[in-house]
């Protein structure tokens, strides 16, 4: 039986070096999370590998347009994430709230097969978005769940890779079906319809629907002592007392760093489209890319999960961007290989440092009882800012041009990193007893 996320917050204090001392083990839940993400990201990527050009060559919008297109991607989801994970703590069933969201994404797929202009792509975009940002908070809860504490970004880091996999698997199959039917961006969208049908079917039928593990404070005990309830349950509290809450210490200084580097974060099809302009490689190569970077992290994310339990999950997210700066150098530095194959690995790398640790060190830093919130405006944070960058960075492709705006962006980002990590590591950061 795992330890609950309380006891080994106490038996960290008490013996720091215990955690090195449990043998990983991984859970079932955990995997069949994993396979769940790994059926809906054959799902999503297959899509996402061909939606770049399909946007600018099938359809012929500008570059501006992809780019709020890629910042809708990454931020429409931003809407429900935090009330997802509140709704998912408040129950204590998050795994209801996961099946809607998850089934949302899926509904998605069919409204592809009927847009053809700018509204009806930005609805289609929204709604799967939306349905990612209601499932993401709750799954992840129930992988922290499911965990053994002292491997936590390690079980995050393998559900991640089996995440990966089908990340991978994706743009493949829209590959090998481009290959056969040339122009066959319908026959991709339907094979993502029954991609996500089944990974729904998976997680109805085979993830169990376990209650999250805090404990209810007695109504007496809330009312004496009005400043400890709120953090050991998170039904004692109202929303502006959860939102004061996470915007204060640790955790509000870890989503400040969060959107301070989420900012910077452009989305992964304007690397593949800054490598392909270069014009060394055939658009039909393009769906490809998207797998070599998932490779990479395929190859990491278990590695660097383990690296940031045994270390410190805050500097292994911080550090992952200066990998994201690499690939900005080297998507704007030509289309060579070496440039190629550099860029999509460093943007694997740096997948592999940051999704799963992220959500790790935010379940870590969320009061008890208040995972799933925690873990929620993490990602909002990033959500948002993402949307920001994003659409910023499609105006200054046009402007400068795209080697220019790589450039300009790893600079800043490069500013931005030792900020982040004082903002996460500084001295006034964290106690010394507790390695973040």
């Amino acid at each position: 039986m795992y330890l609950s996320l309380s006891d080994w917050r106490s038996k960290k204090a008490s013996n720091t070096s215990g955690a090195a001392q449990v043998a990983f083990k991984a859970s079932p839940t955990v995997i069949a999370l994993g396979i769940v993400s790994m059926l809906t990201d054959i799902s999503s990527e297959s899509v996402a590998a061909i939606l770049p050009m399909y946007i600018t060559g099938a359809l012929g919008l500008s570059m501006i347009a992809y780019g709020f297109f890629e910042g809708l991607n990454q931020s429409a989801s931003a809407l429900v994430r935090i009330a997802a994970g509140y709704a998912a703590d408040q129950t204590s069933r998050p795994k209801p709230v996961a099946v809607a969201g998850y089934g949302l994404s899926m509904v998605a797929r069919i409204g592809l097969l009927f847009a053809t202009g700018f509204a009806g792509i930005a609805a289609v975009i929204g709604v799967d978005r939306v349905g990612k940002g209601i499932r993401t908070a709750p799954r992840d809860a129930m992988i922290q769940q499911a965990s053994q504490p002292e491997h936590l970004a390690r079980s995050f880091g393998l559900h991640r890779l089996l995440d990966t996999i089908g990340a991978t698997v994706g743009p493949m199959l829209a590959f090998v079906v481009l290959l056969l039917v040339p122009d066959g961006y319908r026959a991709v969208f339907v094979l993502s319809l029954a991609v996500a049908i089944l990974g729904v079917a998976v997680l109805v039928l085979v993830v169990p629907n376990r209650k999250l593990g805090a404990k209810p404070v007695p109504a007496a005990q809330a009312q004496a002592d009005p400043v400890e309830a709120p953090v050991r349950n998170i039904r004692a509290l109202k929303i502006r007392p959860m939102l004061r809450m996470l915007s204060r210490g640790r955790m509000g200084r870890m989503l400040c760093a969060a959107g301070l580097l989420g900012l910077l974060t452009v989305g992964d099809g304007f690397v593949y489209l800054a490598l392909m302009s270069h014009g060394t490689m055939d658009y039909f190569w393009f769906p490809l890319l998207f797998v070599g970077s998932n490779l990479v992290f395929l190859l990491l994310a278990i590695p660097l999960g383990k690296l940031a339990d045994r270390t410190s999950r805050a500097a292994v997210f911080v550090l992952g961007h200066l990998a994201l700066a690499l690939a900005y150098l080297c998507a704007s530095g030509g289309g060579s290989l070496i440039f190629i194959v550099s860029a999509l690995a460093a943007l694997g790398l740096f997948y592999a440092a940051t999704d799963g640790v992220l959500a790790a060190l935010a379940g870590q830093l969320s009061p008890e009882g208040s995972v799933s919130t925690g873990i929620g405006a993490a990602q909002t944070v990033v959500a948002v800012a993402r949307l920001l960058s994003a659409t910023g960075f499609g105006v200054l492709w046009v402007m400068f041009g795209a080697e220019l705006a790589l450039l300009g962006v790893a600079g800043l980002l490069l500013l931005v990193v030792p900020l982040a990590w004082y903002l996460l590591l500084g001295k006034a950061s964290q106690p010394v007893e507790e390695n973040i």
